[in-house]
């Protein structure tokens, strides 16, 4: 999952820290922040290893595999965070993504150098509202593709990606329900 999805799946103010900055950091550095936004890192670690594990992900990867290979996943993540920014009304993702600038923005003690840098970034073109529209996936699946090192920047990741939005759609109902139960059951503190 990407971004979105992972902000989508906090379910307080530190987990959403922890769940944002986790690529940022090694995990030998996880006992440097607060419990909370531990549990976040922890959570982040769980919702890809239950993302990479799925087999509905397996199938919406072979999708993208054919032009990306490896890189795959990481064009499926992006993706479902379209299918996700629909899985809410427009004003509630808006508020949503308000909602998690401030509380970043408040934690900002806490946020790797260059994360802080990437935030400023999504901040600006709302990234997370705008995995709603098509120019929005496209500009993320353009990011995606040229931070790959071993991948030609002109393949038409987005192009397969409006071609088959209709089947990856289809894999992603059958794994977002999933994810979801699975988060809540397991670090949803008012359970």
């Amino acid at each position: 999952m990407n971004y979105l999805a992972h902000s989508i799946l906090s379910f307080t103010d530190g987990q959403l820290v922890g769940n944002m900055i986790a690529d940022f950091i090694k995990n030998n550095e996880r006992e440097n922040f607060p419990p909370e936004i531990q549990e976040g890192i922890k959570l982040h670690r769980f919702i890809d290893t239950f993302t990479d594990s799925h087999p509905s992900v397996h199938e919406a990867k072979k999708i993208f595999s054919p032009l990306v290979r490896l890189y795959s996943g990481a064009f499926v993540d992006v993706a479902f965070d379209y299918f996700v920014a629909h899985y809410f009304p427009e004003n509630e993702l808006r508020n949503h993504s308000l909602k998690a600038y401030k509380i970043l923005w408040e934690n900002e003690k806490w946020l790797p150098e260059s994360y802080k840098k990437m935030l400023v970034r999504m901040e600006q073109d709302d990234w997370l509202t705008n995995y709603r529209t098509d120019q929005g996936i496209k500009f993320s699946m353009l990011n995606v593709l040229n931070k790959a090192k071993y991948l030609n920047k002109d393949i038409p990741v987005f192009d397969v990606f409006f071609k088959n939005k209709q089947e990856l759609q289809f894999h992603f109902d059958r794994f977002f329900p999933d994810i979801l139960a699975e988060c809540d059951t397991n670090f949803n503190p008012t359970n």
